[in-house]
């Protein structure tokens, strides 16, 4: 059988690249990073799917009123196993897409794909298409073969992963939580267990089974607006939340500094990044200033740990400059680890192997995937793919052979 899924994979090599093509050419981008969601990449992969045979559709929007459609959607293809007791297997990559950046960094237009030795070059063929398409392949290579899976197979494209996926898993699980509460059957089972092919490292050999917890804060410093030549009559903002943005990062880290081998960096991280504009002429004193955090917390320590520090910092500078701040929580996950012995961890590491005869390794990491939403579930999660990691880079590519190898995992994983 493993002869003719790989067989059936290596055969689609112009398949996945035209898939890539078609895809690429369907910017979806959230309304949050100025796009228009995710609808037409959804009904033309809706569409391709049923013309390659896979039938068992269905459809999630949720509502949305800032894109033009009112909805996101997440779609989801199903393969029925032989056993419907055992344990299901989803296979989950997402339809958004991060905008291009910077026109002048591109050598090539990033919605029109570009093949050049052995690798597609265009915003969002790694992230996620490489995942998307390579998932694609793996249930055909079941269904053109007629192969039924002992277990039900379920893929999952979800929308809004690149912003907090609040229309996407996390919306899917809270619609989960009123099934449940009115007597009916939810989409995930408590024994259901996932790969999120949407991280890894260009050998194949790392298994994201831990992510440290997230955190995305907002902060408001105000002040009283002056003119620059009478600094005494005025409030700094910009002064306080230099100070603010300084001492946080300082702070922070000093308080929280365990180390993890698991994760690289070892540590927790805080992160100011965003800079928003005050005021647009040189004389005159800001009465109002923001940034943003970006905070990674190793499992070890909470999110509230890590708020409660905050705050007393914010005290403190409020004290100093005579500054009011606020802040507002644009993002907030912790995530359970799964286990490195889970059934999927062993599973996936079996299926590596097999494919590219390397022993992979179990790893936690700082960034932030759908995995954590099912870990917090009770639902293993392990996150894999073989990539070299260009996403949100311009001139984002995938190496095709990746595409194809990946898929040969997700198919072996199919069949276990």
């Amino acid at each position: 059988m493993k002869k003719l899924l790989f067989n059936f994979i290596d055969g689609c090599r112009e398949l996945a690249i035209e898939l890539e093509r078609s895809l690429t050419r369907i910017p979806a981008i959230a309304p949050d990073s100025g796009g228009d969601g995710e609808l037409k990449k959804c009904e033309f992969l809706e569409h391709y799917l049923r013309e390659q045979g896979v039938t068992n559709l269905e459809r999630i929007d949720i509502t949305d009123g800032r894109v033009a459609a009112g909805i996101r959607p997440n779609l989801i293809a199903s393969i029925p196993g032989m056993d419907d007791t055992l344990p299901r297997l989803w296979i989950i990559s997402h339809l958004d897409v991060v905008p291009p950046g910077e026109a002048k960094l591109w050598h090539s237009n990033p919605w029109e794909l570009v093949e050049k030795n052995g690798k597609i070059y265009g915003r969002g063929v790694e992230d996620n298409q490489q995942g998307l398409t390579s998932a694609v392949l793996s249930a055909l290579a079941l269904i053109k073969n007629k192969i039924t899976p002992r277990r039900t197979i379920k893929l999952l494209f979800a929308a809004d992963e690149e912003c907090a996926s609040n229309y996407g898993i996390a919306a899917l699980l809270k619609r989960d939580d009123e099934l449940i509460a009115t007597g009916k059957a939810p989409l995930f089972r408590m024994t259901d267990m996932a790969v999120i092919p949407d991280g890894g490292d260009s050998k194949g050999e790392t298994i994201e089974v831990a992510e440290k917890h997230l955190l995305w804060i907002k902060f408001t410093t105000h002040g009283k607006q002056t003119h620059g030549s009478r600094p005494d009559e005025g409030v700094n903002a910009f002064i306080g939340g230099c100070d603010l943005a300084l001492s946080l990062r300082h702070e922070l880290s000093t308080r929280f500094d365990r180390r993890d081998p698991l994760f690289e960096p070892p540590c927790s991280t805080f992160e100011p990044t965003k800079k928003e504009a005050n005021v647009p002429n040189t004389n005159t004193i800001p009465g109002e200033d923001v940034f943003s955090m970006d905070i990674r917390i190793l499992p070890c320590y909470t999110v509230n740990e890590v708020l409660s520090e905050v705050e007393r910092v914010i005290d403190r500078v409020q004290t100093t400059w005579r500054v009011h701040i606020t802040y507002n929580i644009e993002q907030s996950v912790e995530s359970k680890p799964t286990a490195a012995d889970a059934p999927i961890v062993t599973m996936l590491t079996s299926a590596i192997n097999d494919v590219f005869g390397r022993a992979a390794r179990p790893i936690g990491i700082g960034g932030g995937t759908v995995g954590a939403f099912l870990r917090n579930r009770g639902i293993d999660a392990a996150v894999w793919s073989k990539l070299d990691d260009t996403a949100h880079n311009p001139n984002e590519y995938a190496i095709v052979d990746n595409i194809l190898d990946d898929a040969k995992v997700m198919a072996l994983l199919a069949v276990a």
